[in-house]
């Protein structure tokens, strides 16, 4: 998975820091009210640290359950934000859907045409289409990597107000060529499947064009993407080339959990 940032998470800085944050826990409610002198602080401390030593095992499940901790609060926050950004997620103005337009799961797919990841997994969403009649793909120009890319995507979306139907074997045709991908090569793909070049050139000059990049990039910011191929299913977020059998056992549990990730 390509990243425009990495978000690292939280950790303890070691065995030290821990220590002091379970001196502390230990210490009674009274201790907030300075009803410990500092020797008896210094015994208690003691006290922790010598049973830490003793027994080190405790540092490995704290920080465990730290970090379990962490992933939920994670998964709910992301939960929130995709309730929140539902309408321009799977609707909105200027969407590029497949499959299915009345489906009743859909797969958000947030790709960039630079992105070797993106290519290795390109056909993964055609797969699945074809072998779930009921899916809706939206998927969202999303071009993170290089001016290329930005090029490349504004190209596409010109495609897609010009000829719509297109749209499927521009992307897929677009994602096999060799080298990188930019507004030349992109262009070439366009006009060799029979396009319009000045139809194009006139549409992704439209103010349409670089709303709908804007929002994209507004929306992965919201949803904290930041890295691509990313892709939304109900109200989860798989990061990474995850394949299709990993794709798919997601959206069989949004349909069987009508929307959840699980149920």
């Amino acid at each position: 998975m390509l990243r425009l940032s990495r978000r690292l998470p939280m950790r303890l800085a070691g065995a030290g820091a821990l220590t002091v944050a379970l001196a502390a826990a230990s210490l009674p409610a009274a201790a907030a009210d300075n009803s410990f002198t500092d020797k008896q602080r210094s015994e208690i401390e003691a006290i922790v640290r010598d049973y830490l030593v003793r027994n080190p095992e405790v540092l490995v499940e704290v920080s465990n359950a730290l970090q379990q901790k962490q992933e939920a609060a994670a998964a709910a926050e992301q939960k929130d934000a995709i309730k929140a950004q539902a309408a321009l997620l799977t609707g909105g103005d200027n969407q590029i859907v497949l499959g299915n337009p009345q489906g009743d799961v859909s797969l958000v797919m947030f790709f960039d045409y630079n992105c070797g990841y993106c290519r290795r997994s390109a056909e993964d969403i055609f797969t699945l289409m074809d072998k779930d009649p009921k899916l809706r793909v939206v998927l969202k120009e999303f071009p993170i990597l290089t001016e290329g890319s930005v090029e490349a995507a504004r190209v596409a979306l010109g495609v897609e107000a010009v000829a719509p139907d297109k749209y499927a074997a521009f992307h897929r045709a677009l994602f096999r060529i060799n080298g990188p991908a930019d507004g030349a090569s992109a262009m070439k793909v366009a006009t060799g499947l029979g396009l319009d070049k000045a139809a194009i050139e006139a549409a992704m000059q439209k103010p349409e064009v670089t709303a709908t990049l804007q929002q994209t990039h507004e929306l992965a910011q919201a949803l904290q993407i930041s890295g691509t191929p990313s892709y939304v299913v109900g109200d989860s977020i798989l990061p990474g080339a995850v394949g299709v059998a990993t794709l798919q056992q997601r959206i069989d549990t949004v349909r069987k959990c009508g929307g959840a990730s699980s149920c």
